[in-house]
């Protein structure tokens, strides 16, 4: 079973807990490393794309928690991808409170000033046939993530100088994107990784409204089914942080009516409570033991005081009986909570038992000789099978630790 050993500066996430910033600051640390592990190897070989910023959004009050524009990376396709469009929702975290709203926009979850001017397309947004087979030559886009709320927040607070527009910096970026050629679509794809594949979900109908009844769409959520489950103390962490991210930001307009209309607005922001009633057709892809739930909502600092679940998260290796078997009652209720999801024939399904987080961006998980298998088919496979009706994919990996082709990911303390 391959590790991928993940470093995490310890002492810089203590400091931060000692000034207030206990989520804000666990989520943006130990996330960006999941997320951006992959980006760590990026070399020469890797497609560099230039960061775009959106120049008609001030107008619109569609910008960061900073007030500055927000922004994407475009790479565009050619021959048969030429009319077939890829989004990628970039993900971080959430700020559920002012004060780590307050910190985050200086970053670059928060700041298009402090975002980079070139990442690395790999993993789903390749541009090479040998690593990415089904969307290697369509448009591809990540739209980068500076809001804090999924991009479903629309409000601000001008004593603190914070804009909570995560929904309008969605609906300005289509438009700039149909304005580029988007509105011709033939194909299109709305994908995102956790926090992103969140808002995948949200967004995967208003999505499908953009374009013509011809135009083939879908939608696809990478590591972003965060369930509201108990934590280690028998708390909710994860409710509680979303509480705060949809009363901050006035997500609660935002959000699907089908589901307001009976729930309360942060029920309504677990995509457990969504996904079933989404008209669009929707892929879910997570691991069953999703890294970051372990650490962020399951067994945070917060609910285990006295540290009995500290090695455990880390490294999964170091897990006793008893909390293994917590672990497997957490991939039973991510099972129950896709079942009448997996009933629909138009949804997809690819929930593997890995310890991992995010696995459509980076190359050694999408598409590699060693990549993550559910029955000898790779996700990109699994994916373009789906998006393509080659073949239905409902797939759901036996329990740990039966899955030897997983890229667990490991947390270490840094020396």
């Amino acid at each position: 079973m391959k590790l991928w050993w993940v470093g995490i500066v310890i002492s810089l996430v203590f400091s931060k807990w000692a000034n207030g910033f206990v989520e804000h600051s666990f989520n943006e640390t130990e996330l960006s490393f999941l997320e951006a592990y992959g980006e760590s190897k990026v070399g020469a070989n890797y497609l560099m794309v230039g960061l775009t910023l959106i120049p008609g959004a001030g107008a619109k009050r569609a910008v960061c928690l900073d007030g500055t524009l927000p922004g994407y990376h475009l790479h565009r396709g050619y021959g048969s991808g030429a009319n077939s469009w890829l989004i990628q929702l970039e993900g971080g975290g959430w700020c559920n409170s002012i004060r780590n709203c307050v910190y985050r926009k200086t970053t670059r979850r928060g700041s298009s000033r402090f975002m980079e001017k070139n990442i690395a397309f790999t993993g789903i947004l390749s541009n090479k046939a040998e690593e990415n087979p089904d969307f290697f030559n369509w448009n591809r886009v990540k739209l980068r993530y500076c809001d804090g709320a999924s991009f479903t927040g629309d409000g601000e607070d001008k004593a603190r100088q914070l804009q909570f527009r995560g929904q309008r910096i969605w609906l300005s970026a289509m438009e700039d994107l149909k304005s580029k050629g988007m509105r011709y679509a033939k194909q299109a794809l709305l994908s995102g990784c956790s926090a992103g594949g969140l808002a995948a979900i949200l967004h995967c109908d208003e999505f499908r409204g953009l374009f013509p009844r011809t135009t083939k769409v879908k939608c696809l959520s990478d590591a972003g089914l965060f369930l509201d489950a108990p934590d280690v103390s028998g708390g909710r962490t994860l409710r509680n942080l979303y509480n705060g991210v949809v009363g901050l930001q006035g997500v609660q307009h935002n959000l699907p009516r089908f589901c307001t209309n009976h729930l309360d607005p942060t029920s309504c922001f677990f995509p457990q409570n969504l996904i079933a009633n989404i008209q669009t057709p929707l892929f879910i892809l997570n691991a069953a033991y999703d890294s970051w739930q372990i650490q962020s909502s399951l067994a945070p600092a917060s609910a285990d005081p006295a540290g009995f679940w500290h090695e455990c998260r880390l490294n999964h290796a170091k897990c006793t009986p008893s909390q293994i078997n917590f672990l497997q009652g957490f991939r039973n209720q991510m099972l129950n909570a896709v079942k009448r999801f997996s009933m629909s024939k138009k949804n997809g399904l690819f929930i593997n038992s890995c310890f991992a987080h995010c696995q459509t961006e980076r190359q050694d998980t999408w598409f590699a000789d060693d990549s993550p298998i559910i029955g000898k088919k790779a996700i990109a496979i699994a994916v373009g099978d789906w998006y393509f009706d080659r073949t239905s994919v409902k797939a759901v990996d036996c329990p740990y630790p039966c899955d030897n082709s997983c890229h667990n990911l490991v947390f270490q303390r840094a020396n």
